[in-house]
């Protein structure tokens, strides 16, 4: 594949590159480069001036996992029978036929990170997936990290039926208890491991099991949390256990922006389309991002699709963008910031070579954040998904 004649935003180190071509093989990029190439296929892609970018990638979302136009038939988000669930694999509950996901890549969305969702303490596993296939396992990017909540989600399903957690204390005593109990069984494997004839195996537990990974920090821990109280909380947790947090939501942010910097601690911002649907997000204020840029704070922004539908995405963007953040750092909160906190900016997020080949291209001059703007190719690991007019 080869697009040429094209104003190439790579969302990387090489910056704007004011006329190139990229070229692409089996899925990934293998040149990027000014001017014209010597050799030109006769099945190459003029881009006649238009804007090249990678795909948009929505950092948190409930993609697949709560379907489009369905009840409890399509809704399995939450397993609300056992507050702490992190054996719980979102991407055992997605559905890749759901109607969204080409809603998503119509609009440039190549990556989207998909939740279990925040009505326990602990909801489950998170999965970076692309946005076009037919089995999720294809589709899948990484899974990203474990889903904690915070705040009023897991106290008001667990009030309804008088079990713990009913308070705030509750919440995060169960997450402790819970990362206590992996952190002594994953210490009970490594001396079986290491000893196998003086310590016997501990006895397999999948919720121990599945917590592994984020003890030994090879995924994070993704907290929901709005309130200023609740994001302290989810680091203090995070430090007690020597987790690498990313806060989801983070609606007060802009009032500890301070501390979430120097704890070098990255927010998913979002839904930023949405009411102040409860008492939690009654601190919503649109300049919460450009606040917590200012104080140097990594962002995402999210649609937290079904919350603010997948599609809104570039339109969520246009909202920060009004609370104050710049044209082209909002852009990389749904690139390449977006690939770097959920832990995939190795394949996605930028142009580089090497990387898949999740494409954009637009018109000449169009604004890619335009509710009015559509690409007119799209391409998802080197494979065309839209093709305007086609």
């Amino acid at each position: 594949m080869l697009i040429y004649n094209a104003e190439i935003h790579t969302m990387d180190n090489d910056g704007v590159i004011a006329n190139g071509y990229i070229t692409a093989e089996n899925g990934k990029i293998t040149e990027i480069s000014s001017g014209i190439p010597e050799n030109i296929p006769d099945d190459s892609i003029d881009a006649k001036g238009g804007i090249v970018l990678p795909g948009f990638i929505d950092a948190h979302t409930h993609l697949g996992i709560i379907e489009d136009g369905l009840d409890f038939e399509g809704d399995d988000c939450n397993e609300s029978t056992d507050p702490f669930t992190p054996q719980m694999r979102a991407i055992d509950g997605i559905n890749p036929f759901d109607r969204c996901f080409e809603e998503a890549w119509t609009r440039g969305i190549t990556t989207v990170a998909s939740s279990p969702g925040s009505a326990n303490p602990c909801g489950g596993e998170i999965c970076a997936v692309k946005t076009y296939g037919r089995c999720v396992d294809d589709m899948l990017v990484k899974v990203c990290g474990i889903k904690f909540a915070l705040g009023e989600n897991p106290k008001n399903v667990y009030n309804d039926r008088a079990e713990t957690p009913i308070t705030r204390m509750a919440v995060s005593a169960l997450i402790r208890e819970g990362l206590y109990k992996a952190k002594r069984y994953n210490h009970d494997m490594d001396s079986y491991y290491s000893d196998s004839d003086n310590y016997d195996p501990p006895e397999y537990d999948i919720k121990c099991e599945s917590l592994i990974p984020l003890m030994n920090h090879r995924v994070k821990a993704f907290f929901h949390c709005h309130r200023a109280d609740d994001i302290c909380t989810a680091l203090r947790i995070a430090d007690e256990f020597s987790l690498e947090p990313v806060i989801i939501h983070g609606t007060e942010g802009y009032r500890i922006a301070d501390i979430l910097a120097h704890k070098n601690v990255p927010v998913i911002c979002g839904p930023v389309i949405c009411d102040r649907c409860k008492p939690e997000m009654r601190g919503l204020e649109l300049k919460n991002a450009s606040e917590m840029q200012k104080n140097g704070v990594k962002l995402a922004v999210c649609t937290d699709h079904t919350v603010t539908p997948i599609q809104y995405l570039p339109l969520s963007v246009q909202a920060v963008i009004k609370g104050g953040v710049s044209y082209d750092d909002a852009l990389k909160m749904i690139t390449i910031q977006s690939a770097e906190i959920l832990g995939i900016s190795d394949t996605t997020g930028s142009l580089a070579v090497g990387k898949d080949a999740d494409i954009q291209l637009y018109e000449k001059g169009a604004d890619v954040l335009s509710i009015f703007s559509e690409p007119q190719m799209v391409f998802i690991n080197g494979k065309v998904c839209r093709r305007e007019n086609a």
